[in-house]
């Protein structure tokens, strides 16, 4: 199974957004993929998957509640479909209060001599649920700061994906990625890969090309280079979808340059894919909308 975390420390950088797109990728290649946003904010995946109708229901099970073992049915009964056939695991505002739910559960079975590692219960539910048989693509979507969201997401991932925007900002956020991998990697005992750097707002400027080149000669693969298309990527958030539905279902015309947009999602899919040895079974042509992928809601 791919496995991934989209993970940038900068933030504003459109992480949530190339997670929801490379979700439909992979999915409309005719992989099972599974998402699972742990961001506790509100502009998030589940509100982008207009999914996030839960998310203050205090009586709603939530993947906080599996975390730490309480869980009030089945993980999988928490899944809900969307576009293409991705499923989600829907965010809920129990997510904002994770570390302190996690530091209380290790202290309630310290109390009776059991061990209760906080950073990986995720992998946990996920291995218990047997994910790894039911879906070939699993993707986590955590919060740019560091703590119990992204310590779990990167230990049942084990990977990165990086969104990186070429400025000055985005620059410094990658190169202090070795040393931050190399801590988090110290921390929970295990290896940490970054499949991608994928620089998005590009404008072409010299200075984005040489930051750009930077980022290639540090070692990261770049399979792709996503321009500033704001007003297709705005349109995405305000009809809640992804890219590849947007152009299809919202656009009046067909524009080459958001074509050119979704092919590179598809590219990075296939360059993701191939990172794993994972074969998808009908991918369609890059950036291509004629095949018929039906909108599927739970």
């Amino acid at each position: 199974m791919l496995s991934y975390a989209v993970y940038s420390e900068a933030g504003g950088v459109g992480k949530s957004t190339l997670t929801a797109n490379l979700a439909v990728a992979h999915a409309r290649a005719g992989l099972d993929v599974l998402a699972i946003p742990l961001d506790p904010q509100d502009g998030d995946l589940s509100y982008l998957f207009d999914i996030d109708h839960d998310r203050s229901n205090g009586e709603a099970d939530t993947l906080v509640h599996h975390l730490v073992g309480r869980g009030k049915g089945e993980f999988t009964d928490l899944i809900e479909t969307v576009e293409h056939g991705v499923d989600i695991i829907p965010e809920h505002n129990r997510l904002e209060d994770l570390g302190e739910t996690l530091r209380k559960e290790q202290e309630a079975r310290s109390d009776f001599g059991e061990s209760f590692p906080m950073w990986t219960q995720l992998q946990r539910v996920l291995r218990e649920a047997e994910i790894h048989k039911h879906y070939d693509v699993l993707l986590v979507d955590p919060p740019a700061s560091s703590g119990p969201h992204l310590y779990n997401a990167l230990d049942a991932t084990r990977n990165l994906v990086i969104p990186v925007e070429p400025s000055g900002k985005g620059q410094a956020s990658v190169n202090g990625l070795d040393d931050l991998v190399t801590n988090l990697e110290d921390q929970l005992e295990i290896n940490i890969g970054v499949l991608a750097a994928v620089p998005n707002r590009f404008k072409g400027t010299r200075d984005q090309g040489a930051i750009i080149e930077e980022i290639e000669e540090q070692g990261f693969d770049v399979p792709a280079i996503l321009r500033d298309r704001t007003s297709l990527l705005e349109g995405c958030w305000r009809e809640k979808c992804s890219a590849f539905t947007y152009v299809r279902d919202h656009r009046s015309r067909e524009r080459d340059y958001e074509v050119e947009t979704l092919a590179k999602f598809d590219e990075i899919a296939r360059h993701l894919e191939a990172q794993n040895g994972l074969e998808a079974p009908n991918p369609p042509e890059a950036g291509s909308l004629e095949e018929d992928d039906p909108e599927v809601t739970a």
